[in-house]
């Protein structure tokens, strides 16, 4: 576990878990994080098309730093929002692979 995310690795793919204790009762579909972990390239890729498509985007999970990609764990990653208000993540390094703790 990491912060308050349960990690599920699913071969290279890893879908990170928070609980959520408030239940609404409502069928409406509430935003939720997925994070990639993907190689240099691919993030050069991915982070090419954001910025052609001139979606936001933003260092951290709490979208304070806009404009920017974060460095931590000696990577790069980047936040960004799907059209139904999830955010994705993508992310060079596994958060806690060397460390340094990211700073949200």
């Amino acid at each position: 576990m990491l912060g308050p995310f349960a990690v599920v690795r699913v071969g290279d793919t890893s879908l990170d878990y928070m609980e959520v204790r408030e239940y609404t009762g409502s069928s409406e579909v509430t935003s939720r994080h997925y994070a990639f972990l993907v190689s240099e390239l691919e993030f050069d890729e991915i982070f090419s098309r954001i910025r052609e498509r001139n979606l936001p985007y933003w260092a951290d999970p709490r979208h304070e730093r806009r404009g920017v990609i974060n460095g931590w764990d000696d990577g790069r990653g980047v936040y960004f929002d799907d059209p139904n208000g999830h955010v994705l993540e993508i992310v060079t390094r596994p958060y806690g692979s060397i460390a340094t703790a990211p700073v949200v």
